[in-house]
Parts: C-alpha cells; sequence; structure tokens
C-alpha cells in the first residue's frame, strides 16, 4: 500500500515506522475473515483493512475524528489478522501509533477519560487487592452485573518451601494474586515438583499491558524499566528464566526489547529478559516426559481448551499447551472458530461491554457444544471473563495440572 508521509510525520521514528508497516498491506482482505469485530458488525473500518485505512490518512495529514476513534477503540488488539496475513504486516505495533495519534487530536468526552483512568491506575493500583477481597466478602449482595466481576475466593493451597539449584521468576502480576491466587501456587508447586524454585521478586508489578493498550505508553514503559529492575539481580545470579503463567503478561514482556529499543539504559537488558522470558505452556512443553512419570491417576477427563489471543497470535504458541495436557492425559475436544478472541481482552470488556459480550457468548457457545467435564485456559483475563457465563468450571491449564500431580 503506497503512503505519502506529511511533512510533520517524515522525520518521526514513528511515522517511519508505520509507514514501513502500511506499505507491507497489499489490500488482500485476509485478515477480516479472522477479525472477530468484522464478523460481528461487517463494517469494513472494523476490520483490520478498514483501520490500516484509517491510520494510512492521518499519517498523510488527514485530520481524524470521534467516528475514527471508535473504530480505533473497537479493535480487541487480538492479533489474529497477523497470524493470516500473508504479507506479514504488524497491526498490532501499526495500531499503537495509530491511536496514540488519533488520542492527541480528537479529545474523549470527560465521562470516558474518568473510565479510562480508573482502569489505569486502579487495576494496577495498591488498593486493588483489598478492594477484591471486600467485594468478595460481599458478593453474595453484589448484583449480578458486579458478582460477575468478582470471583469467589478460592484457598490457593500451599506454597512450596523446599529450595533446589535451580531457579525461576515469577511475575506473579498485577489482579491474578487477589482475584485467582491459586494460579501462582500452583505453578510453583509444579515447579517444585521438576525441581525447580520459584522466586517472586516483591518489587515486579505490572507487565504494563494495561496502561499500553490504553495509550498510556510512558507509564507502561515505567513498569517494564520497574520489572527488569527486579529481575536482573536474580539474573545475574543465575536464575534460568522468567516464567509467566498469564499469556497476556507473557506477549508483553517479549515486547521489551521492541518496546525500550531507544532506551540507552534498558535496551540491553530488555533483549536479555525478553531471550529468557518462558510462557508457563512453554517451559513445561519440554518437561513433557518427566511430567508424564510424575503424573498420578489414569482419569482421561473431557477438556475444551481455550487458546487466548496472547498465546496463539501473540506468542505464536498455538497448541503447544493442547499438546501437553494431552499428553498428561486429557482428552482435547475440537471447537470451532478457536481462532476468534473471547472479547476478554484486558478492560476491552468494560470499554466494549456490548461487543465484548456477544463475542463471550458465541466462544462459550464454542466451547460448550462438544459437552466437556471442564474449561481450561491459559490467562486470568479470560478466564474470569468465560466463567460467568457458563456452568461448566472454567479453570486455568496449570490448576487441573497441579491436581493431576497430588491425586
Amino acid at each position: 500500500m503506497q503512503t505519502k508521509l506529511a511533512e510533520p510525520m517524515r522525520n518521526t521514528a514513528f511515522g517511519q515506522a508505520a509507514e514501513q508497516i502500511v506499505r507491507k498491506c497489499v489490500h488482500c482482505g485476509f485478515c477480516n475473515a479472522t477479525c472477530p469485530t468484522y464478523q460481528l458488525l461487517g463494517d469494513e473500518l472494523d476490520g483490520p483493512r478498514g483501520r490500516i485505512y484509517l491510520i494510512k490518512e492521518i499519517l498523510e495529514g488527514g485530520q481524524p475524528t470521534a467516528s475514527t476513534q471508535l473504530h480505533l477503540d473497537r479493535c480487541l488488539t487480538c492479533r489474529a489478522c497477523e497470524t493470516t496475513c500473508p504479507s506479514g504486516v504488524q497491526f498490532g505495533r501499526l495500531l499503537d501509533i495509530g491511536r496514540k495519534l488519533v488520542d492527541e487530536k480528537v479529545e474523549r468526552p470527560a465521562s470516558e477519560q474518568l473510565l479510562r483512568s480508573m482502569l489505569k491506575h486502579g487495576l494496577t493500583s495498591n488498593l486493588f487487592a483489598p478492594a477484591m477481597r471486600l467485594g468478595q466478602a460481599l458478593r453474595p449482595l453484589l448484583p449480578r452485573a458486579l458478582q460477575s466481576k468478582v470471583p469467589a475466593r478460592r484457598d490457593p493451597g500451599t506454597w512450596p518451601d523446599r529450595q533446589h539449584s535451580r531457579k525461576v521468576l515469577l511475575l506473579s502480576g498485577c489482579v491474578q494474586p487477589s482475584m485467582f491466587p491459586n494460579i501462582n501456587a500452583a505453578t510453583a508447586r509444579v515447579l517444585d515438583a521438576l525441581g525447580m524454585e520459584t522466586i517472586v521478586p516483591r518489587t515486579a508489578g505490572c507487565c504494563g499491558a494495561n496502561k499500553h493498550h490504553l495509550d498510556d505508553h510512558a507509564r507502561a514503559l515505567d513498569e517494564a524499566r520497574t520489572n527488569i529492575d527486579a529481575w536482573w539481580p536474580h539474573l545475574e545470579a543465575g536464575a534460568e528464566a522468567i516464567v509467566i503463567n498469564a499469556s497476556g503478561c507473557a506477549s508483553m514482556v517479549k515486547q521489551y526489547a521492541h518496546l525500550l529499543r531507544e532506551d540507552t539504559d534498558y535496551a540491553a537488558k530488555a533483549e536479555r529478559v525478553v531471550s529468557l522470558t518462558r510462557d508457563l505452556g512453554e517451559l513445561l512443553g519440554s518437561s513433557s516426559d518427566e511430567l508424564q512419570q510424575l503424573v498420578r491417576g489414569a482419569i482421561r477427563q473431557r477438556i475444551s481448551f481455550h487458546s487466548p489471543c496472547t498465546l496463539q497470535h501473540g506468542q505464536r504458541l498455538r497448541g503447544v499447551v493442547e499438546s501437553l495436557i494431552s499428553e498428561l492425559g486429557a482428552e482435547i475436544l475440537p471447537t470451532v472458530d478457536s481462532h476468534l478472541c473471547c472479547g476478554s481482552a484486558g478492560s476491552y470488556s468494560i470499554l466494549q461491554a456490548e461487543l465484548s459480550s456477544q463475542l463471550r457468548d458465541r466462544k462459550i457457545a464454542t466451547l460448550v457444544a462438544p459437552r466437556p467435564e471442564v474449561i481450561l485456559s491459559a490467562n486470568v483475563g479470560c478466564i474470569a471473563h468465560l466463567a460467568p457465563a457458563t456452568s461448566v468450571p472454567v479453570r486455568h491449564w496449570i490448576e487441573w495440572l497441579d491436581a493431576r500431580l497430588r491425586q
């Protein structure tokens, strides 16, 4: 796709980067076939190709409008279009640039600004955990709509206290410890069974994805630097990997080298961090034989696996977790449209609630159709989004594996 950058854009790094991405697009439209919002709305401007045209117009000097902003906001950043694209268009990176340019020129309504600010700062605040505990204590009294955002509290079980020569770092996440503490505890127990000690650096916090996707790139980079600082002494001391059990966080951390490429103090450190970052499924996939020896019992459960977009499109790890849990005794049931987003997408379920609910209902229908005993996934946001919409238990796959090891 030919472009002609407007004068203010020509000598900027983001303008040149955007132009390179846009020029790869050959108008084929394959991306629309796998775009969730295009499938729902049927509007060219709510598909990747149309959004590329909107961003191209801005790069060439066009004035964005509130309508432009809406079409870009409706994108889930699921990156299914990137998996489909035969030309290798990095649409996620282009969208980040486009949204930033639009937000600089189109002022959002005050109510919208307030909601986005609450999401940017509230979800990563130290007040989130006590607020979640209060909500869980009052859960039976909450309105049904609010109950769906507050999962019932579960006992995480014991954290292993054995020491091992092999050590890995675990990013605990910002909302996961208070919403689903059992996921991190189960991860530590499984790694302990494999002879790996799990270290959770206290000062590591949010991966930065929440603020990044709400166009607060500066603060997202600050969170990335904070995490690198927290991990660095342990990496220097010999920790062999940074393990992440939320695929959304893993996808974000694996972008640190790109995001910090111009930071002279952190660029090299970010590259090393990315080289050592492993999604949990990626790490345990190499220990399949050992896990098979540790798994107890021969119960073959019927399981629907929901592969988060950040796992199959963001990290390109499609099928990795499914293969592992299948080898460990699960019957992975076939589901249609497994490439489509469930509608969670971080804060999308709040900012675009109607579209998000439609996508969730479609996803649930495909997951429950083969009559599974349990639905497994790999991302806290997807689990929290899907669970209230079905009577079938929705769990993180590491919880299933942890239970198998303890049977």
